[in-house]
């Protein structure tokens, strides 16, 4: 059994990052700006108005659920672009054929997709601190949840990445799909709040177990049980390895 191939690992990493330090100046600034704008309109215009959840100030409650839309969002483009590029330009052929195995493939795709979207995620953190009190009950759980949801979501984005024919698929799930699951999942209000039926519905939103799971690293409180949402988050995983595994095993869309 031969080991992994770290060099080629590596080599797909760095190139991925080193096509996001091109652009360094606008992802940076893009989340910065962002942010800035939802704490001057939702934090000091509506959250004046709004009562506290949990203890927690309307600004620092929608924190998490703002890494959370960020992370999702960035995750899943990120990795999308990073495969559907070689699919577009023909060079992934190139990689098909290179001595590198798709477990090796995948890994340098998604962890490069995983480490921009968690330092962007990290952005909104520190840039949310200047504008609310904010604290942290559970460090190392926020950590486990923002690396686990990276991880996932790039999965997802690489899945997407394989199965879109253009750029308009490309930008489809994320805009039509990620986006409003994460406006409708808990982001910026509590879903106990909701009135029935609305709060059943809200619970085959596969998004609110990721909200209330991060939210609960910060406050120790959630809508919904810190054991259900890392479980929700773990098969969504296993669901997205197993399509990655199907797409390699058939060649879907890669080979043909």
């Amino acid at each position: 059994m031969t080991g992994v191939n770290f060099y080629g690992i590596w080599a797909i990493y760095r190139f991925e990052m080193a096509r996001a330090l091109r652009t360094l100046w606008q992802s940076v600034a893009t989340p910065v700006i962002t942010t800035s704008l939802y704490f001057i309109v939702f934090g000091a215009g509506i959250g004046s108005q709004m009562p506290s959840f949990d203890g927690a100030q309307y600004g620092s409650f929608i924190v998490p659920g703002l890494m959370m839309l960020t992370l999702l969002t960035q995750s899943v483009a990120n990795a999308s672009i990073g495969i559907y590029f070689p699919k577009f330009t023909g060079t992934v052929f190139e990689l098909l054929s290179a001595p590198i195995s798709p477990f090796e493939l995948v890994v340098g795709y998604v962890g490069a997709a995983a480490t921009k979207s968690v330092v962007i995620g990290l952005i909104i953190l520190a840039t949310s601190m200047l504008f609310t009190p904010l604290r942290i009950e559970h460090p190392a759980a926020m950590v486990a949840f923002l690396l686990l949801t990276a991880i996932t979501f790039s999965m997802f984005g690489f899945i997407i990445g394989v199965w879109a024919k253009g750029f308009e698929q490309l930008n489809f799930v994320p805009a039509l799909l990620i986006t409003p699951l994460t406006f409708l999942g808990g982001a910026f209000y509590p879903i106990s709040r909701l009135p029935e039926p609305w709060q059943t519905i809200s619970m085959f939103n596969p998004v609110v177990y990721l909200v209330s799971g991060f939210r609960w690293s910060f406050f120790g409180r959630s809508d919904v049980d810190i054991g259900l949402s890392l479980g929700m988050t773990a098969l969504f995983l296993a669901l997205c390895l197993g399509l990655i595994v199907a797409i390699f095993r058939t060649g879907y869309r890669l080979k043909n």
